[in-house]
């Protein structure tokens, strides 16, 4: 039986903050949000990899900007979301909740998770005999945050953030920007008696003390860490109900509160 390459997951970095994950079987690679088709053919060019199709999660610059240039030169499939089609103009392959991707090896669920955009979605790929569960989401879950609210309601983002949070534990949870750090100094102002909260802070400060990627995150870490995915802990409540200045009724008022106290938090200097 000939053996079968492993799933690698590289992070392409771009722009100031982004990773443009690359997933890579044998020779054949596919590009997850390529904002920029430069870096992207510098990965391919250096690793020998050919192009095979691209995904995309949702329709702002930072994440299709390269699409255009990419699909130039390479003919591949440009899959994303079906509600975002008249902005993703690339798009060969319209995905709704419940489609299925069939890619290197991997079967990816499409998962609708909108508030970030109203069409955003999600590619997660359950564990298999071989290897683990993969969670590609964009722009809605980050390592201890989430995305901002550009289109989407508070009950729309946290009903995203929730099924998301169901998955297994052990998803490897692959974002889209490197805003970890921040995301850990407002985490612990929200929960500063969080053990699990303060030993990921020092790790995560020796991994970007080595220039390496604080990612892939956890679905099982950011149950621990991540305050957008702990809003009916009390202690969460209790910092929201403190910032609120009135008990929040329920985890949407709580998430709401939250999301707007992180749109207005500046880390300390050190961070």
């Amino acid at each position: 039986m000939p053996t079968i390459a492993p799933l690698e997951l590289i992070p392409v970095p771009a722009f100031a903050d982004n990773y443009l994950w690359t997933l890579v079987r044998g020779i054949d690679a596919v590009v997850v949000d390529p904002g920029d088709a430069v870096p992207v053919e510098k990965a391919l060019a250096d690793r020998g990899l050919r192009l095979v199709a691209i995904l995309v999660t949702h329709h702002h610059p930072d994440h299709i900007g390269g699409v255009k240039a990419l699909r130039s030169r390479h003919d591949v499939p440009v899959y994303g979301p079906k509600r975002e089609a008249t902005t993703i103009k690339e798009l060969s392959v319209e995905l709704v909740e419940g489609d299925h991707v069939e890619l290197i090896g991997r079967r990816f669920e499409v998962i609708e998770v909108p508030g970030h955009t109203l069409g955003h979605i999600a590619y997660f790929a359950a564990a298999n005999d071989l290897e683990g569960p993969i969670l590609l989401c964009g722009d809605t879950l980050f390592s201890a945050g989430c995305g901002r609210l550009f289109e989407g309601t508070p009950a729309q983002m946290h009903d995203s953030l929730s099924r998301l949070a169901a998955l297994p534990p052990a998803t490897q949870v692959y974002c889209t920007h490197e805003y970890t750090m921040s995301n850990l100094a407002f985490a612990q102002a929200v929960e500063p008696g969080n053990q699990a909260l303060q030993d990921h802070v020092a790790r995560v400060r020796q991994l970007r003390g080595q220039d390496r990627p604080s990612l892939p995150s956890s679905i099982e870490l950011e149950l621990r860490i991540n305050p957008f995915l702990r809003t009916d802990h009390p202690s969460v409540r209790a910092a929201a109900t403190a910032r609120a200045g009135h008990e929040t009724a329920d985890p949407i008022e709580t998430f709401a509160t939250l999301r707007a106290w992180k749109d207005v938090f500046r880390p300390p200097a050190s961070v």
